[in-house]
């Protein structure tokens, strides 16, 4: 009888044992899974912290302009006021739209834009194209023009240019900024013919052998198979044509002297003169706050906001198409 109770003792004893052994372990196993996922949080963490960083690093001057536009005259001025303006003053805005002629010459900026960016899209496609797929003699040294293009910067080339553009009758014209892009020139259009040499080079030459069998010439050829599959290319194009003829300023500064045809970053010089010297214009005055005798940077600030958010609000809406397209064309490995 006494065997029998101790070997029931014992093992009550031995399972009480081994279930506390095993919520001990199981308690071990769960601290050290949440140790475990400590350095994986930290480093997300860190990441995020790394990735705000730099793109407040890139946002910096957008805020900035767009905050300062909002300022007033004492806000500008005192130093304890950073980003949050006590008072915000859009007048500043109508000032700037007023002296920029912003909807008289945001014309001329949209109508160069799009005819530059057209021509890039037609010339550029079919030069690259050309260098990817045929053989003909000079091709080697024709394409160490178009690289030399990218790299030799327009400003060597000016003189000449204008003078040929002179003889031609093409000043106080859009002629000396439009024909170039049609014929792969232009600007930075030896990059574009490059970008597009670099899509085709990698393009399957089988597919286009195979349109060929079937009976397609170069342009049907062209258009049903290589143009649908090149759609990611045409993207990075846009938006690079687009926004380098939205911000240019020295070629039209150069080859534009009419009043009528100038484009918005040149009307933005218009503003910083007048606001040096506002010749006694009423609404100058009816604009300045007591104890200011000069347009503030507020003002030019508003002025280079307008300038940059349609680029801005066209960027974001296709922004996606060209990133897709970076990782498509070889831009990124």
């Amino acid at each position: 009888m006494v065997k029998v109770v101790n070997m029931i003792y014992g093992n009550l004893k031995n399972g009480f044992l081994s279930s506390s052994l095993r919520i001990k372990h199981n308690r071990l196993e769960s601290i050290s899974r949440v140790f475990n996922h400590i350095p994986h949080k930290l480093y997300r963490i860190a990441l995020y912290i790394l990735l705000f960083s730099i793109a407040f690093v890139f946002l910096y001057p957008f805020l900035y302009v767009f905050i300062t536009s909002l300022k007033t005259y004492r806000d500008i001025n005192d130093f304890t006021v950073n980003w949050i303006p006590r008072s915000i003053k859009y007048q500043n805005y109508i000032f700037a739209i007023r002296i920029l002629g912003y909807f008289k010459y945001i014309t001329n900026s949209v109508l160069l834009t799009v005819i530059g960016t057209l021509g890039h899209l037609i010339a550029c496609s079919f030069i690259g194209y050309g260098f990817a797929r045929y053989k003909f003699p000079g091709k080697n040294i024709l394409f160490f023009i178009v690289i030399l293009s990218i790299i030799v910067p327009i400003q060597t080339l000016i003189v000449p240019l204008y003078m040929t553009f002179s003889n031609y009758g093409w000043v106080n014209t859009y002629l000396p900024i439009l024909v170039p892009t049609f014929f792969g020139f232009g600007l930075r259009g030896g990059l574009f013919i490059f970008i597009f040499r670099q899509f085709y080079t990698g393009f399957p030459k089988e597919l286009e052998d195979a349109a060929k069998i079937d009976g397609c010439g170069f342009l049907r050829t062209y258009w049903s198979i290589v143009l649908p599959v090149a759609r990611s290319v045409f993207w990075v194009v846009i938006v690079l044509s687009m926004v380098w003829h939205w911000n240019d300023f020295y070629e039209p500064s150069i080859y534009i002297n009419k009043m009528a045809l100038t484009v918005l970053p040149a009307r933005l010089q218009t503003l910083v003169n007048y606001v040096n010297n506002p010749q006694g214009d009423i609404f100058f005055g009816m604009l300045l706050e007591e104890g200011e005798d000069t347009i503030n940077n507020a003002v030019l600030m508003a002025g280079t906001f307008l300038i940059i958010f349609p680029i801005l609000m066209a960027f974001g809406f296709i922004q996606k198409k060209f990133m897709q397209g970076i990782e498509r064309t070889g831009l990124v490995e």
